[in-house]
């Protein structure tokens, strides 16, 4: 059974496709002849002279992209092996806090109002401004 299947399959792939059609070729058009211009010596080549008008948009991509370090801040950083040992460590601890549900360990300062004086904090204050006397009791209140 399996040898049948090949073979229809073999006599599948020699099937003759036709001639290819002539009214292709009749509207392929030939250039004429193409100078190149030699540049100007006195002129240096500048590769940054044309900025790119595209900007695309930030994505996900650029999230996830870092600079690879220098050889310098391998070096500093105890070489590959412990930038390594500590890029796990810190991956490690990122999931235990996801997994956990921890809060974070910066948080986000939260403003209240200023306080209020009540009544009786009022007129003590009042007091201590008419005993001092370079308190004045116009802008205390």
């Amino acid at each position: 059974m399996i040898a049948g299947l090949l073979l229809a399959n073999a006599a599948q792939a020699q099937e003759d496709r036709g001639e290819p059609a002539d009214s292709a070729d009749a509207r392929v058009t030939t250039l004429g002849e193409v100078r190149a211009l030699k540049p100007e010596d006195d002129v240096p080549v500048d590769l940054y002279r044309f900025k790119s008008p595209v900007q695309p948009a930030p994505n996900a991509f650029n999230r996830a992209w870092h600079e690879p370090p220098s050889l310098q801040e391998v070096g500093m950083r105890g070489g590959y092996l412990m930038m390594g040992i500590n890029y796990g460590i810190a991956k490690t601890a990122q999931g235990l806090h996801t997994l956990t549900r921890a809060p974070d360990p910066i948080q986000s300062a939260i403003a209240r109002p200023p306080p209020q004086l009540d009544a009786a904090q009022q007129r003590r204050a009042m007091k201590f401004c008419e005993v001092e006397a370079e308190c004045d009791p116009a802008s205390a209140k």
